[in-house]
């Protein structure tokens, strides 16, 4: 094993069926900052597939993009739980992100979608969330986090290290093995599959470690990105403090993207900014299990067996959301105006104006929302819900503990 890259890219064993009758697509294994979480029943290797062209894409995407519109309009029906009239005004719980991966799991679990259309949610997936984030760095002005401070980031590396040591020794006590223990406790801590896709090598993880621990962090990453809104709510918690909360213990960055916007747009924008801090430290984490490794074997060769690229541990969309965020900090996002003339029933050439910055925001809370569908449409509930009971109990505690855990450490330090 010279090169985690290659493993992750050709691991033999992926191509053979697996005592679960199911394995990871190669798209997992070699996107690092793609969605987190989905396989499928038949793998098809990278080399022998031929390009696939657009026109087989587009119901995919034509799919993804009506159920979004759908959940718009379901957002803003007059009537509970879409629309709740309460001391603050009316507002509208259920964000349309949220509505949108609902419909798109009735529509995937209720009936047989042709290859098309799931070939086309899975570019979809690809090419909607690495735009959306970016775009939510627009929305962001990093003044936000003298609010946090330092007690911010004490939070993330407790959650993270709570994560990872809990995942592990609840996975043990559920009767599961090291590996794959240790594989559910990285995807909780860190970001879902794209952690467990860069540790399962460093520790010769086999398949029925990686289908185990990627089925059920993706299940309760699921469940918590639907539950912790509502949660939320219910302990009425504040934008800032649900933003922390949903950013330090959901797993996946869409699921706590659109949990944070579920809640509110403050709580969605300061959600990605802590999740993307996690999402940094997938390479400090695997520089460390590396070592760990690399001594272990040591005495099988003398040298380092094992070669890292940690420039694809840290995805280009951080880099992008970060550069947009420092230009809305610093006034650099103009605001557009407008000089509309109409003759035919506007003769009051009145002038309008769009922020840059909130032109951002709503333009990622709809590739968001499109996002969703997509996810919503890739997701197999009964492939999730199969993995084995003892790795669900291990995944349920260990997404438990680390809410719970989350809850006390802001309530201590905020």
């Amino acid at each position: 094993m010279s090169d985690i890259a290659s493993k992750l890219a050709l691991h033999d064993d992926l191509l053979r069926p697996a005592v679960y009758a199911r394995n990871l697509s190669p798209d997992a294994f070699l996107s690092l900052g793609s969605m987190e979480g989905l396989f499928e029943a038949v793998v098809v290797p990278r080399a022998a597939a031929p390009p696939t062209h657009w026109a087989k894409l587009a119901p995919g995407y034509a799919l993804s993009i009506g159920l979004a519109c759908l959940a718009y309009a379901l957002h803003e029906l007059p009537f509970a739980p879409f629309t709740v009239a309460g001391v603050s005004g009316v507002r509208h719980p259920v964000g349309p992100a949220i509505i949108a991966v609902i419909l798109g799991l009735l529509v995937r679990n209720s009936f047989a979608l042709p290859d098309a259309l799931k070939a086309g949610c899975k570019s979809a997936i690809r090419t909607y969330i690495p735009i959306a984030i970016v775009l939510t760095g627009g929305g962001l002005n990093l003044a936000v986090i003298s609010t946090v401070g330092a007690k911010a980031l004490v939070v993330i590396v407790l959650c993270i290290s709570m994560a990872l040591l809990g995942g592990y020794y609840i996975g043990r006590l559920c009767g599961l093995t090291a590996k794959t223990s240790l594989l559910i406790g990285a995807g909780t801590a860190i970001c879902g599959n794209s952690a467990i896709v860069a540790t399962a090598p460093l520790i010769d993880a086999e398949d029925d470690d990686i289908v185990l621990s990627i089925g059920t962090v993706n299940l309760f990453g699921l469940l918590a990105m639907l539950a912790w809104p509502l949660l939320g709510g219910w302990l009425s918690l504040t934008s800032e403090s649900f933003g922390m909360w949903a950013g330090t213990t959901i797993h996946a960055v869409p699921q706590v993207v659109a949990a944070g916007f579920a809640y509110s747009s403050e709580a969605g924008t300061l959600a990605t900014l802590v999740k993307l801090v996690r999402v940094a430290c997938l390479a400090p984490m695997v520089f460390l299990l590396a070592i760990l490794h690399t001594r272990r074997h040591a005495s099988d060769n003398g040298s380092s067996s094992l070669t890292i690229r940690y420039a694809r541990l840290v995805p280009w969309f951080v880099w992008g959301f970060l550069i947009l965020s420092l230009a809305n900090t610093a006034g650099l996002l103009p605001v557009l105006s407008f000089n509309p003339v109409n003759p035919l029933w506007d003769r009051s050439n009145q002038q309008f104006t769009v922020p840059v910055a909130a032109l951002c925001t709503f333009l990622a809370n709809l590739l968001l929302t499109m996002d969703m569908a997509a996810i919503g449409l890739e997701v197999n509930l009964r492939q999730l819900i199969a993995v084995g009971g003892r790795a669900l109990i291990a995944g349920l505690l260990s997404t438990v503990a680390l809410g719970l855990g989350g809850l006390i450490l802001l309530t201590l330090l905020f």
